[in-house]
């Protein structure tokens, strides 16, 4: 195995870790909802300190129910990641059409003695 293989299993399996070990160790039993986003614990931990607290600002757009909120982040995350991926594929495709056009070029110069006779070479 070389080098970038070696990191990529290891990058792969510190992810696996970092998926797997909240709840094989139980990080969230003694909430509600464990596993709920930031903005929840946020809410949660204003609402305790501040009762009073009146938000700002208003979402443009309250989804039904949480399997909508969660499908609708899953299809941004979706074509966030879309985006990404075709930005580096065409810069990776850029990349090597630059290198193929230049192994072309390096072809289609002739050496230094080419085209001339064998008595002009001398």
């Amino acid at each position: 195995m070389n080098k970038n293989t070696k990191i990529n299993i290891l990058l792969l399996a510190v992810v696996a870790a970092l998926a797997v070990l909240p709840l094989a160790l139980g990080l969230g039993d003694h909430k509600e909802e464990p596993f709920t986003g930031a903005d929840g614990e946020a809410e949660t931990a204003i609402t305790e300190i501040e009762p009073d607290y009146e938000p700002w600002f208003s979402p443009l757009y309250e989804p039904p129910s949480g399997e909508i909120e969660s499908a609708l982040f899953s299809l941004q995350a979706a074509l966030g990641a879309g985006v990404l991926a075709y930005y580096f594929g065409l810069r990776r495709g850029r990349k090597q059409g630059e290198q193929r056009a230049l192994e072309r070029e390096a072809d289609k110069v002739p050496s230094a003695g080419a085209g001339k006779s064998p008595a002009e070479q001398d």
